[in-house]
């Protein structure tokens, strides 16, 4: 007997290209998580009609009008996720630092991908920062959200080589087709109920071996 799908809402500020990643593998009713809610802090949002167009409930609770009161944003996200039941969150490109509160009330429940192979390159303008290091292996990382920004628990990576006469935009291409792959699969492993944190670390269950499957390489 198969166990229950977890409830999870997608929160965006933009486009959202993984968040259609993650409605199209849910979409698949053996999928373990249920995308239950849209949630964007911008009215603008661009995945907010492609949600829409999915069938997905959406919610925007914009930021701009709360200005630093960043704890009363919170509360009216609070209040949407716990309309819609959700029980785990998924950001894709949701442009808030999040207070230690709300972090701490999602511990474990709550996760990001951030484009580059942390703990490498984080924050923005990884792909440029990226080249002008050097590095020969880019890529892309799911982890468990904590309160510091893209230091969570890494669950799993995927890498793609820096090839000569790559600009921030080639690489960047390629690192997104990886994003979009990684993350329903790491997704996949929370809602499983398979990911849990010893000390820094994430550890996935069931693995054939040590975090087998924490680095995904493209074929």
């Amino acid at each position: 007997m198969s166990l229950p799908r977890r409830r999870c809402a997608v929160l965006i500020s933009g486009r959202g290209s993984n968040m259609a990643a993650l409605l199209a593998a849910a979409a698949n009713p053996a999928y373990p998580a249920e995308i239950v809610l849209v949630l964007a802090n911008k009215a603008g949002a661009g995945g907010l009609a492609r949600a829409a167009e999915a069938g997905i409930p959406t919610a925007i609770v914009e930021s701009r009008p709360f200005g630093r009161d960043r704890a009363a944003f919170e509360a009216a996200m609070e209040a949407e996720l716990a309309q819609h039941g959700v029980e785990l969150i998924a950001l894709a490109g949701f442009m808030r630092v999040l207070t230690e509160g709300f972090v701490s009330r999602w511990a474990g429940r709550m996760v990001n991908i951030h484009p580059s192979l942390l703990p490498s390159f984080p924050g923005v303008d990884t792909h440029a920062r990226a080249l002008a290091a050097g590095v020969r292996l880019h890529g892309c990382t799911v982890h468990l959200v904590t309160p510091g920004v893209d230091e969570g628990p890494i669950i799993a990576q995927a890498a793609v080589p820096v090839l000569a006469g790559d600009d921030e935009h080639s690489l960047g291409a390629r690192v997104l087709e990886q994003e979009h792959a990684l993350y329903p699969a790491a997704l996949a492993l929370v809602a499983q109920g398979r990911v849990r944190v010893e000390g820094a670390r994430a550890v996935v269950a069931d693995q054939p071996g040590p975090d087998a499957a924490a680095l995904r390489n493209p074929a």
